[in-house]
């Protein structure tokens, strides 16, 4: 594999809004902006790895050609949370003008829900002085952890997680241009993993080819470093009948093989749960009690001896 591939997540973005797959109801409108060279502010919103940030650097090519890189300022909030960052480098920026046929420069804040409100504030009068040199685009998970009078003067753009015929049109673009090949069961538990996140998926696969062209669910599974969900229907299977030490050794033995913390049991269990053959209440009532210990680890108790408490609730259900 070519020294350049070595960031895939770079290698592959895209660079053209035709490229950009999975927010096709978002690109349209995105697109009569850049072709009439009039941005609104806007605010992207919603899950990471979905191409928030990807679709900001499409808009700066395309409306500035080879000389987008001066014309855009690509800050982190989350590295630099405060009101210093929107005084200094953001005011700094927004104060000149863009040389060429477009009059604005464009502001991309990346995680912008991480500025803590003091900044945000600061933010919107900023926004208001340099609305006629400086076009922001403001990325977020979380919208509603935007003050509100800085998404009214966005236009609010909302990304969904990548469906299933987006991340496999992807998979088949790396495995093409990267020479690799990979069984189907590779490809579905991917995107399983992947949970609509591209950045992830390009990451997951990226270490896989480090260890083979050939790439196999095992593959997939020694690099992402969770149980198998054989080994996890197994487990609960035991606790079910009843054979509760077995279940807990088993238990124990995955969690160890696979270095897996406590959450990463419980959301395993928590896919699981629908294929064990009990009653529709019960396993209902066992994703609530999956809920409840999450949260106690969350506020840091004993990880083993909360899934002991969850198996043992399993082996309970399994008798009534």
């Amino acid at each position: 594999m070519s020294e350049d591939s070595l960031i895939w997540t770079e290698k592959y973005r895209p660079t053209d809004f035709s490229q950009i797959v999975g927010q096709e109801h978002i690109i349209p409108r995105i697109k009569a902006f850049v072709e009439k060279k009039n941005l609104p502010h806007m605010l992207f919103a919603g899950p990471a790895g979905v191409g928030k940030t990807t679709l900001a650097l499409v808009i700066a090519r395309k409306l500035f050609g080879n000389a987008w890189r001066r014309y855009l300022l690509e800050l982190n909030a989350s590295d630099e949370r405060g009101i210093d960052i929107i005084r200094n480098k953001v005011k700094d920026f927004a104060r000149t003008k863009a040389l060429g046929g477009i009059p604005f420069k464009i502001i991309y804040l990346d995680e912008s829900d991480a500025l803590t409100r003091d900044a945000q504030q600061a933010l919107r009068r900023t926004m208001e002085l340099f609305t006629k040199t400086c076009r922001f685009i403001l990325s977020c998970n979380f919208s509603s952890k935007i003050i509100d009078p800085i998404q009214s003067r966005c236009a609010i753009f909302r990304f969904k997680p990548l469906p299933e015929e987006a991340l496999y049109e992807i998979i088949n673009t790396i495995m093409q241009k990267e020479g690799l090949e990979i069984d189907e069961q590779a490809k579905k538990e991917l995107i399983n993993v992947s949970g609509g996140d591209c950045r992830k998926l390009t990451n997951i696969l990226q270490s896989c080819s480090v260890l083979s062209k050939k790439i196999t669910v095992d593959d997939v599974y020694q690099i992402i470093s969770y149980a198998t969900p054989t080994e996890i229907k197994t487990i609960l299977e035991k606790a079910i009948k009843g054979d509760f030490l077995t279940a807990r050794k088993l238990l124990l033995d995955t969690m160890l093989k696979h270095g897996l913390s406590g959450q990463d049991m419980i959301k395993q269990i928590h896919q699981t749960i629908w294929q064990l053959p009990i009653k529709d209440e019960k396993k209902i009532k066992l994703i609530e009690l999956c809920a409840e210990i999450e949260f106690r680890l969350t506020e840091g108790s004993d990880e083993f001896l909360q899934l002991e408490a969850l198996l043992a609730q399993f082996a309970l259900a399994g008798k009534h």
